[in-house]
């Protein structure tokens, strides 16, 4: 089945929504149109003119990138400018481009999630915490007869899971219900002007509020009455947490030195800088925020962490760390790369699942600047 790039954003976009990213974060499309067929789509963290050139020499007609093409407005489109000329390019062969930035590195088993598997860390957490997620309580009464057909419309909708380890949940009181019909309705059961009573089930099932009216629609589809009776709130105590970084443990203690020379390799990195005052400090307990995470340490120390990996560690804010005794290790930002065969694997997936005739590459560039003596 031939897809749009619209059609490939809606279902990426339910996996890593867009309003989890940053406020100012320019995610989302940034070149081209979404209207159009994918025939083949090419994953990249960067988009550089390099990548541009490789993207059109494969015959790529959609690019998914991790970081945006344009994170400050630009001043002119001069073709004399190599960064400006990419874009002249991209748009010469009709080349959509789309980013997924910070939505990416929140949602769960986005990018914060691979690194953390990269290190080997269990029992993960949210380190700093941007949103929370509530969930509405739907009740809903139905004939006892048609309750299973109701109850499997909304568990497939998207309702009726609690926490990462249960699906299908719901709860059922059995009780009456009464109701006249009047001049106008086309009642399922019962006639008009004459009252009814019948045994009806009332069933119970959570929503994340991001389902409510996917899961609404389904109700309504399912439901065998014109006019289905249920109530729909807000629960205060059911919430996801959503949030950049992620913590969790080793399945054994090492030294900081080499816990570091580990990192070294598992990123493929030629080279790292670490902050530690003590080499040979034991460490367990590992933070991790893929890209420039720098500015949220403090919330490293909040949870206890050993250790923190990020990238661009700024001077002043590394003598700040020093300070409040956190080890730090900065293997770079470009190891957010490991975006790269995640994506594929993710968009592959997604095509064996819904018949998507769609060819789905991986740039093959390093787009690192940095070289190490």
């Amino acid at each position: 089945m031939r897809i749009t790039g619209k059609e490939l954003v809606q279902k990426f976009e339910a996996f890593a929504p867009s309003h989890l990213a940053e406020e100012g974060d320019p995610i989302g499309l940034a070149v081209g149109t979404l209207d159009k067929p994918v025939s083949k789509m090419m994953v990249t963290l960067d988009v550089r003119p390099e990548v541009v050139a490789e993207a059109i020499e494969n015959g790529v007609d959609f690019i998914f990138a991790h970081h945006p093409p344009i994170f400050r407005p630009l001043k002119n489109l001069t073709s004399d400018i190599p960064q400006n000329k990419m874009f002249h390019d991209l748009i010469k062969h009709d080349i959509t481009v789309y980013a997924a930035h910070t939505n990416l590195d929140i949602t769960e088993n986005g990018m914060n999630d691979w690194l953390a598997e990269a290190i080997g860390l269990s029992d993960t957490e949210v380190m700093t915490e941007t949103t929370r997620e509530y969930y509405k309580k739907l009740a809903v009464m139905v004939p006892v007869e048609n309750a299973a057909e109701v109850r499997d419309a909304l568990t497939a909708a998207g309702a009726g899971q609690i926490g990462t380890n249960y699906v299908d949940c719901s709860y059922t009181i059995k009780g009456t219900g009464r109701f006249t019909p009047i001049k106008g309705a086309y009642p399922t059961i019962g006639d008009v002007n004459e009252a009814e009573e019948v045994t009806e089930l009332k069933v119970e099932v959570v929503v994340p509020n991001r389902l409510v009216k996917a899961v609404e629609q389904a109700l309504i589809q399912a439901h065998p009455y014109e006019e289905p009776a249920y109530d729909l709130y807000t629960i205060e105590n059911l919430y996801d947490s959503f949030g950049l970084g992620r913590v969790g443990n080793l399945a054994e203690p090492m030294t900081f030195i080499d816990f570091a020379q580990k990192m070294k390799e598992t990123f493929q990195v030629e080279g790292l800088r670490y902050i530690t005052g003590d080499e040979n400090q034991l460490i367990q307990r590992v933070a991790v925020c893929g890209g420039d995470g720098g500015k949220f340490y403090a919330d490293a120390l909040k949870k206890q962490a050993d250790v923190y990996i990020t990238g661009d560690v700024y001077y002043h804010v590394g003598h700040d760390m020093e300070a409040d005794g956190l080890s730090v290790i900065d293997p770079g930002h470009h190891i957010e790369q490991i975006c790269k065969p995640k994506l594929v694997e993710l968009f592959t997936e997604w095509k064996s699942e819904l018949d998507w005739d769609v060819e789905i590459v991986s740039s093959s560039l390093n787009t690192d600047p940095f070289k190490f003596l």
